[in-house]
C-alpha cells in the first residue's frame, strides 16, 4: 500500500484516488458541497485555502490545502520510491520547528 503525504502528516492511499482536481469549477464545489451532506468529506486543511480536491472510489472527498501539481509530484514520487511521502513530511516539520 503506497501512501501519499496530502499535508500536515496526512496520508491518503494512493490506490483509491481517482482524481486530483481544482475547486473553483462548479461542478466540483457541487461534489463537495453534496459529500459534506452525506458525511463522505474529510477536511484536511486544517483551516486553509482549499487547493486540491481529491475524490477517491469509495466516493469519499478530501480536501487538502497542497496545491494539485505538488500532489501529482509526489504521486508519481511514491511510485518511484516507498519512503517519498515520509521524505516530503520530514520536509514539512522541518519548516514548523
Amino acid at each position: 500500500m503506497k501512501l501519499l503525504n496530502i499535508g500536515f502528516g496526512n496520508m491518503v492511499c494512493i490506490d483509491r484516488i481517482i482524481a486530483i482536481v481544482v475547486p473553483e469549477s462548479a461542478p466540483i464545489k457541487r461534489i463537495v458541497s453534496e459529500s459534506k451532506d452525506r458525511g463522505l468529506c474529510i477536511d484536511a486543511t486544517y483551516g486553509r485555502k482549499t487547493r486540491t480536491v481529491l475524490i477517491t472510489d469509495t466516493d469519499h472527498v478530501i480536501l487538502s490545502a497542497l496545491q494539485p501539481e505538488t500532489l501529482r509530484r509526489r504521486a508519481q514520487n511514491a511510485g518511484d520510491d516507498k519512503n517519498a511521502g515520509a521524505e516530503q513530511y520530514e520536509e514539512e516539520t522541518d519548516d514548523e520547528e
